[in-house]
């Protein structure tokens, strides 16, 4: 399963990618194929041109549509998500998402802007075409905790929520497509029997 981890933060140091890269080290221990997109790396003047020609966006571009799962990370602004993350989603193609499962992740300076998840992401990624968007995971500044030398340490209940939502990735992943109502398996012509 190839999982693509994408960082919508402007810091370099953040909870939010702290946060990200505790959901990737989970599914990196589960087998996941896990790489990272880190917004904030784009050629910042081809990101507000929408110029998907340069070499750094389309190799972004690239990364999502390679990607079976997307696992997106942001600090919440003002009750939205980060700007770089939305010029960044404005640059895919409208079925930029189609097929992939998606895992947001956000985090924020109090438990008043969880619902920037459910009312201001969400709808963006479903535009996008996802075949499903999990529930999102959203933690306070005090349950994600960054520590010397790029560590990060996450509260209990967060370290739980990212636990059962990485066992529903993996599992989700791993299943076969469901078949659709009334599917019969093809029977070649030269096997058809009829009686008259």
């Amino acid at each position: 399963m190839s999982v693509l981890l994408i960082a919508g933060s402007p810091s370099e140091r953040s909870r939010s990618v702290g946060l990200l890269e505790e959901a990737g080290r989970r599914l990196a221990q589960r087998g996941a194929l896990v790489t990272r997109l880190r917004v904030r790396d784009l050629s910042p003047q081809a990101l507000l041109l929408a110029d998907v020609g340069n070499r750094s966006i389309s190799h972004a571009l690239d990364q999502v549509a390679a990607a079976q799962v997307v696992v997106i990370s942001t600090p919440v602004y003002k009750a939205a998500y980060s700007g770089v993350l939305k010029v960044f989603l404005d640059l895919l193609p409208q079925t930029g998402l189609k097929g992939k499962t998606v895992l947001p992740l956000a985090t924020g300076g109090s438990p008043n802007h969880m619902l920037a998840l459910d009312y201001a992401l969400r709808p963006v990624l479903q535009s996008l075409g996802v075949k499903h968007v999990l529930p999102g995971i959203y933690a306070t500044d005090a349950q994600v905790q960054l520590l010397p030398e790029d560590g990060v340490q996450v509260d209990a209940d967060v370290a739980a929520r990212l636990d059962e939502a990485v066992n529903t990735l993996i599992t989700d992943s791993l299943l076969p497509p469901p078949k659709p109502f009334g599917y019969f398996v093809p029977v070649p012509f030269a096997q058809v029997r009829c009686s008259v």
